[in-house]
């Protein structure tokens, strides 16, 4: 039976953050904020809506450094990883990482699409032993730039998950470049899209979400809290963001929690 309307809504958050008050933040990192945001926290807020499980997403302000990602996955076995690595990483520390519960490493390439770290020679390798791993990489990009990484993303057939509606461009209610990319990579591998942060996204949401669904399927679409909703704070919550993709999936309502389940192993 459909679960209703305010009722335990979703029950994977598959997209959420921890960090502690006072670990310093990488070199170069766009913002660091000036709290803390604790598991026992999110637990607190997730539990109260229903949320039975989630998924751990390294910020960017602690770059390579997963140590707090790496104490949040050993608290609770009901919690996988997302982590960030860089090319240099070798495949016995994807294995270690994987041992820990991590499913998936992140590229965050907001501000920094130019950025020649991407085009390592040593990505292909390293992503491959973490397709033998049965990750997925995820992809954080800014506005409207998703179909920039269609000429040159490395061809090894790792899922991908694309952040945050996949970012499309400013005004758009279907952004065509961002899902004629997908529609191709998904030729060649899985493709999910994150439902998720829409306060980050300056486009009509409910027109995206139906091109998502056009695009990948029911199969092929995820949710995720954001929290602690970092820069955007005072106009999120966690009711309120589930409320809003439940609305945009109507009937598809509880494909996240089945496409979560399967790619997360939760």
């Amino acid at each position: 039976m459909r679960r209703s309307l305010g009722q335990n809504m979703f029950q994977i958050d598959s997209h959420f953050h921890v960090f502690s008050a006072n670990a310093p933040a990488v070199g170069g990192a766009r913002y660091r904020p000036a709290y803390g945001a604790s598991l026992a926290q999110w637990q607190a807020i997730s539990g109260a809506h229903g949320v039975r499980a989630g998924v751990v997403v390294q910020p960017s302000f602690f770059g390579c450094d997963n140590s707090e990602l790496e104490a949040a996955l050993a608290a609770s076995p009901a919690l996988r990883g997302v982590c960030v690595v860089g090319p240099e990483a070798s495949a016995g520390e994807l294995a270690r990482l994987h041992g820990l519960g991590v499913r998936g490493l992140r590229w965050n390439m907001v501000g920094r699409h130019d950025d020649a770290s991407w085009r390592d020679a040593r990505w292909p390798a390293l992503l491959e032993a973490a397709h033998a791993l049965g990750w997925h990489l995820e992809l954080h990009t800014d506005p409207g730039r998703l179909n920039e990484l269609q000429a040159w993303l490395p061809a090894v057939p790792i899922a991908l998950v694309l952040d945050h509606f996949g970012k499309p461009a400013p005004g758009a209610q279907a952004d065509a470049p961002m899902l004629a990319c997908a529609a191709h990579w998904r030729r060649q591998r899985e493709v999910y899209v994150k439902l998720s942060a829409p306060y980050r996204v300056a486009a009509d949401l409910a027109g995206v979400v139906a091109g998502w669904h056009h695009c990948l399927g029911e199969q092929g679409l995820l949710w995720g809290s954001d929290w602690p909703w970092t820069n955007h704070e005072a106009e999120a919550g966690y009711a309120g963001l589930q409320r809003k993709v439940w609305e945009w999936l109507g009937p598809l309502c509880e494909a996240p929690d089945r496409n979560a389940a399967r790619l997360f192993g939760l």
